[in-house]
């Protein structure tokens, strides 16, 4: 058997721009997959970054509102909160992934309830079939591997 080469790319996590994949502020990219070397197996490798996005405060239509102007005027509830972080990613993993996040922070929710503030250096399983939320105030990256072909996000 010839001998087989690593792959490497400098500088990565400043230098790699990850394409839109959602919405208008969340972007994943692959930077490497084992596709080629082992097809029935293989793993995939990237970055993901997620945006603030645009905030969507809800409307208030109270009846006493609507005494006082037709229009609906914006109110801040408990409601508003987390959509004031902007536009969510809401991902239904179909195959097994793992996640650092590397700069930046991430609110990460699943169906289950539980919610975790991500921030650098935190590491992450997600197992297929689990739906994640992903959030952010500001932005997030994180550094992905994934039980998946190349481009099968």
């Amino acid at each position: 058997m010839a001998p087989i080469s690593f792959e490497y790319s400098k500088s990565a996590q400043t230098s790699f721009k990850p394409p839109l994949i959602a919405n208008e502020n969340a972007f994943l990219g692959d930077v490497f997959t084992s596709e080629s070397n082992d097809p029935q197996a293989p793993i995939s490798a990237g970055f993901y970054r997620l945006e603030k996005g645009k905030p969507k405060p809800i409307q208030s239509h109270a009846s006493e509102d609507k005494k006082r102007s037709p229009k609906p005027r914006t109110m801040m509830t408990d409601r508003t909160i987390s959509s004031l972080l902007g536009t969510p990613l809401v991902y239904e993993y179909t195959y097994h992934e793992m996640k650092i996040i590397v700069d930046g922070s991430f609110d990460i929710s699943d169906e289950t309830g539980k919610k975790v503030h991500a921030t650098k250096g935190d590491v992450f399983y997600f197992p297929k079939g689990s739906k994640i939320t992903f959030e952010t105030d500001d932005f997030g990256l994180g550094f992905f591997v994934g039980q998946r072909k190349e481009g099968g996000a």
